[in-house]
């Protein structure tokens, strides 16, 4: 969005329609320009101060990739004097953009795979369930107490799959009462709302939610913290109401009340990566710390100044994961780069999202640092 374009008052009115009246609010004080990680690259120049202003005039630059460029990560929310929701009117302005044919190529085909296959894949639903292979996973029939949700990325990506399963292991271990739904789950959709196909995320939303109080779903285990926000505070808008619990909650739980006992020593120097939608959106902070801390042997260890609501986000978030950047234009390499300075021989995660985006960068980067889940490391001191 570029203030020289002319003002077009049917866009302005269409974009308060579609949720984008926090703009009204900002009195544009540019405190949410020094808290926007983006900022934080010299390849990028993100006057994210200036998005209120050209919204209510019905500014939008069609061309540029400004609008592309927010990863949602909502810093600019804690740092903003009014709790003006960045990341919501831009949702606004890709839900215009969206109805111009003004999506992304990649993001498109991801909202396309999703619509008719339910994963951002183009994978089919009987391949959902590939990852229980030889795990015993029981199926949900509303007598468990969990609906375990794994998310696409570690139902369908090779890589991520890794996840599911330790997380399965460690649920099994602890005599937790779960099990999952199989092929008739489809995506939670959170990246593709962020995106503004507002279309498809309903009608999917609408589809799972049918499917689980089918089920007779209660409380939803989840592995990935963007399936928790979607779950936790979009679906209620759609009579979607579930107690939802991100996985490191429970193991911390399950380890607090002698459940899980982690033995196997993992002597490893640990740095934790928040993920924004975990710690900044969910306020979820000391569950994932002191899972890692009940590991013997692991030594954790802090970003300095950049941990907890201070986090730079991997660059996954608002669509971010299939938005195609330069390699100077890239969060997750300025987050592997603090990563390396804490001397730290492993980046821990809470996200697949998260995983995904670090372990790409520190491929590109030749790194030198491992990127695992908290659910890998809990299962390899728990010898699973």
């Amino acid at each position: 969005m570029v203030s020289k374009l002319e003002p077009d008052w049917e866009i302005a009115d269409a974009l308060m329609e579609m949720e984008g009246t926090d703009a009204y609010k900002c009195y544009q004080c540019g405190k949410c320009a020094g808290a926007c990680p983006l900022n934080m690259l010299d390849a990028v120049t993100y006057p994210v101060y200036r998005v209120p202003y050209e919204v209510k005039l019905g500014v939008i630059d069609t061309e540029g990739p400004e609008v592309w460029q927010c990863v949602g990560c909502e810093a600019c929310k804690d740092a903003c004097p009014k709790g003006i929701s960045q990341a919501k009117i831009m949702r606004a302005v890709r839900r215009v953009l969206t109805e111009f044919g003004g999506m992304p190529g990649t993001l498109q085909s991801v909202v396309s795979s999703i619509s008719s296959a339910g994963n951002p894949f183009m994978e089919s639903e009987e391949k959902r369930t590939e990852w229980t292979k030889g795990l015993d996973v029981p199926t949900f029939d509303g007598t468990q107490e969990y609906f375990y949700f794994s998310c696409c990325t570690p139902a369908y990506d090779a890589r991520a799959k890794k996840l599911a399963v330790a997380t399965a292991k460690i649920l099994k271990a602890a005599d937790v009462s779960f099990g999952i739904i199989g092929k008739e789950e489809k995506c939670c959709c959170e990246a593709i709302r962020r995106g503004g196909a507002e279309e498809v995320f309903t009608n999917v939303t609408m589809a799972n939610i049918a499917t689980f109080d089918a089920a007779g779903v209660k409380k939803i285990l989840v592995q990935s913290p963007h399936c928790y926000i979607t779950f936790a505070n979009d679906y209620p808008e759609f009579d979607g109401n579930y107690e939802v619990v991100h996985v490191t909650v429970l193991f911390d739980r399950l380890i607090k009340e002698g459940k899980l006992a982690p033995t196997r020593p993992v002597e490893k120097k640990v740095v934790y990566h928040d993920p924004c939608t975990l710690g900044r959106q969910s306020g979820i902070y000391e569950e994932p710390r002191n899972v890692l801390k009940a590991i013997p042997g692991l030594q954790l260890v802090e970003f300095p100044n950049f941990n907890r609501e201070f986090s730079v986000c991997c660059g996954g978030g608002g669509g971010g994961l299939w938005v195609e950047q330069e390699m100077d234009a890239r969060l997750s390499n300025l987050r592997v780069r603090q990563a390396v300075e804490t001397g730290a021989d492993i980046l821990a995660v809470a996200c697949p999202y998260c995983l995904q985006m670090f372990e790409d960068a520190t491929a590109n980067l030749q790194a030198g640092i491992e990127v695992r889940d908290i659910s890998e490391l809990l299962a390899e001191s728990l010898e699973l």
